[in-house]
């Protein structure tokens, strides 16, 4: 049980699946798996490199690649559910004063304390309640990601949805996906354009503990 009584953390997957077996074509680069994130360290939890998510979020997904396929698009994850441990990893390297290895390709304008502030890291994450996934558009014709303006994970201001420092063809880029994400339940939000969580999500007041693992989610 949390601090907070209204809500639960809790090791069981039954609700989850692996989002592959629902979106066969879907691309996959797991950042947290690897060491090229914020931190430059694999993060806590995460024991391979998938996608899970909760069965309602999958099948809402499955519809949204759907229907970027027939525009000649996949859709590209980063990140979808985040293990509660993932995220008290986060909070205690932003109490690290020292480590600064990644703030020039991640928060180079920021410092620490303001990821926070800011709402780019949260410290209960609305990825743990397993229906939050950050993704991208990758162009089928060329193989690429779609231009948006900022790489994943670029804390800036460049990074908020509707920000117009980014040319006209990335913001609408941007816009692409995010009304095909907000047509098919998710909600987007307004520090990252890469960011969206489904609106009427299952567990709303539950945080997941277990690692992102196929095995674990077959036991």
């Amino acid at each position: 049980m949390s601090a907070d009584p209204l809500k639960t953390i809790t090791m069981d997957p039954s609700g989850f699946v692996l989002l592959a077996d629902f979106v066969p074509g879907i691309v996959q680069e797991i950042r947290y798996y690897s060491t090229y994130n914020f931190i430059g360290d694999r993060i806590d939890g995460y024991e391979e490199p998938c996608a899970l998510l909760t069965v309602e979020a999958a099948r809402a997904l499955q519809a949204v690649s759907a229907e970027v396929n027939a525009q000649g698009y996949r859709l590209k994850i980063f990140d979808a559910y985040r293990p509660a441990c993932a995220v008290r990893h986060f909070v205690l390297w932003g109490i690290e004063d020292l480590d600064l290895r990644m703030k020039p390709f991640f928060y180079p304008e920021l410092e620490k304390h303001e990821l926070f502030e800011q709402g780019y890291i949260a410290k209960q994450s609305s990825h743990s309640r397993g229906s939050a996934v950050d993704l991208t558009l990758l162009d089928m014709s060329t193989g690429r990601e779609a231009d948006m303006g900022s790489p994943f994970d670029l804390f800036s201001e460049l990074s908020h949805p509707d920000s117009r420092a980014v040319t006209a063809e990335q913001y609408a880029n941007r816009m692409f996906l995010q009304k095909a994400m907000t047509r098919h339940g998710f909600a987007p939000l307004d520090c990252e354009w890469w960011h969206f969580a489904l609106a009427d999500e299952p567990y709303p007041d539950t945080y997941f503990e277990f690692p992102v693992s196929s095995e674990y989610l077959r036991r």
